[in-house]
């Protein structure tokens, strides 16, 4: 591999995270109107076969039939596809898998607001073109001076601990509204995708997130949002250190990262965690193309999805020109390799779960 691709990939998550088209708006989402599903600890040991009424929120097309069918054939016992439920492993991409990732990725919302909130703190930040581009939401400029925006940020979100940390996460989930969509970040989860996983649950799976978002910002709401527990949830990972403030032993964020895991980190970050090849891999981009290739080339039963998001009026529509969440090889590879394609426009029924009350739509 050449230098300038491995550059080029080392760079892709953060490159992911600021999209070139960054703004000062938020956007998150970890829950809505679903309730707690079963932990995942509870697993059923049971063979439970898909009804008819299975998956309301998709569509009876193709994908659909393609889901039900090999959930059916894996949990049949005396079938030929047959799994036993210690092999039942999905994985899913978290951002445009599982909720919406635009108009920039969630955490990066969250961590451009600590940014914001710990510059006082940072004179030197000030006359910085960075820290201007910023302020002024010039996605040229920031563009321009990368580098020095990533180090800010990075700066701005370490030196507190962990537990610090996921308070403040709690806190700005608990107020952060979607610019343009105009509901709390916490009901924009994809209803047809929790359907999906309470199937599976059902359906004596081991459901785990493997994304390129880190795993200590995603474990504070997994289980709220989709009922996966934070030791199913795999990331990239950032740096770490232990100390022992005011007499007790705590774990200090410091900038940086250990791991990255996204694109080929991923079956990397899947190996080490899970230490088996799933069954299923849902994703959404070029980023999930590895994890998907992964998981296709085991043998027996496998099943491959890319959501494609095709649906700007209920959602939004990228893929291939997309500077943010590409989906073009892997569209590509989909099609030759018979992959599915999750139209979001034609296989999905509702995009999101019903707005709770007082929720603007």
């Amino acid at each position: 591999m050449r230098c300038s691709e491995k550059r080029s990939r080392s760079w892709r998550w953060w490159l992911r995270l600021t999209g070139l088209c960054l703004c000062t708006c938020s956007l998150l989402s970890a829950c809505a109107g679903h309730g707690t599903p079963p932990a995942e600890t509870s697993r059923q040991t049971v063979s439970v076969q898909p009804s008819a009424a299975a998956l309301p929120s998709w569509n009876d097309g193709a994908a659909r039939i393609a889901i039900l069918r090999f959930i059916a054939g894996v949990t049949r016992e005396g079938s030929s596809t047959y799994v036993p439920p210690s092999e039942r492993i999905a994985v899913f991409d978290n951002d445009g898998t599982l909720w919406s990732e635009q108009p920039m990725p969630f955490q990066l919302s969250f961590m451009i607001e600590k940014l914001k909130a710990v510059a006082p703190q940072h004179p030197e930040w000030k006359n910085t073109p960075a820290y201007q581009a910023l302020l002024a939401n010039d996605t040229a400029g920031i563009a321009k001076n990368r580098k020095a925006f990533l180090q800010m940020v990075a700066v701005a979100n370490s030196g507190m601990t962990t537990d610090e940390y996921d308070a403040e996460i709690h806190s700005w989930l608990a107020g952060a509204k979607h610019p343009s969509l105009g509901r709390p970040y916490t009901q924009l989860v994809y209803q047809p995708q929790l359907e999906l996983l309470d199937l599976l649950r059902a359906s004596g799976f081991q459901i785990w997130i493997v994304s390129g978002g880190t795993a200590e910002f995603m474990r504070v709401w997994a289980m709220d949002a989709y009922g996966i527990p934070p030791d199913h949830v795999v990331g990239t990972q950032e740096k770490l250190s232990y100390q022992v403030r005011d007499g007790k032993p705590v774990l200090i964020r410091q900038p940086g990262f250990d791991f990255n895991d996204d694109g080929p980190g991923k079956p990397v970050g899947i190996f080490r965690a899970i230490g088996r090849r799933p069954i299923l891999a849902f994703g959404n981009s070029d980023g999930d193309r590895e994890m998907l290739e992964y998981t296709a080339a085991g043998s027996g039963a496998r099943l491959a999805l890319l959501v494609h998001h095709d649906d700007a009026q209920r959602e939004f529509a990228y893929d291939r020109q997309s500077s943010l969440a590409r989906l073009d090889k892997a569209w590509d590879e989909a099609l030759a390799r018979g992959w599915i394609v999750v139209s979001m426009k034609q296989d999905w029924k509702t995009i999101f779960p019903a707005a709770k009350a007082g929720a603007t739509q």
